[in-house]
């Protein structure tokens, strides 16, 4: 019989749940969209990762993706965001460790589920599936790390 890694004192990350908060698709142009175009079209992606303290080891952790399809950056073939969220378990973690584990681990863990409605909600919109290229959630965390200490008030938050 395995042990309960949170009994044994290792850590221990589990997700609870993983659900689709909030998603929408847009082909604004369609049908005129749906003809071969001359040109690709520009991509463009925005990710977000926020998080919220559920209970003393409990944390919701919202992976947002927004994005959109233009031929010659104006005429949108296709327009994207979805929320998708989980809620997980965290214990055996040094505090000072926590929120790395929460806004990098977690989203990572999150971020094959969410690729893979964007995928799905780009082929049923008429286009070829959109599979986005692999995030660095590490590098993102820097990113916004550096941004928050930019900031008059500094300091860095779970939200």
């Amino acid at each position: 019989m395995a042990e309960n890694p949170a009994t044994n004192g290792a850590p221990a990350l589990n997700a609870l749940a993983q659900y689709c908060k909030d998603f929408s698709f847009e082909n604004p142009n369609a049908p005129r969209s749906l003809q071969q175009q001359s040109e690709g079209p520009q991509i463009n992606l925005q990710v977000n990762v926020n998080a919220k303290q559920l209970a003393e080891a409990d944390f919701e952790v919202d992976l947002t993706l927004e994005g959109d399809a233009k031929i010659g950056g104006k005429d949108v073939l296709f327009a994207f965001e979805l929320t998708y969220s989980g809620v997980f378990r965290i214990q055996n973690i040094p505090q000072d460790q926590l929120h790395p584990v929460v806004m990098i681990e977690c989203p990572r863990l999150l971020f094959p589920f969410a690729r893979q409605m964007v995928a799905d909600a780009v082929r049923n919109g008429g286009f070829p599936p959109l599979y986005i290229d692999p995030i660095d959630f590490v590098a993102l965390y820097r990113q916004r790390a550096a941004e928050v200490q930019n900031q008059p008030n500094g300091g860095q938050t779970l939200s």
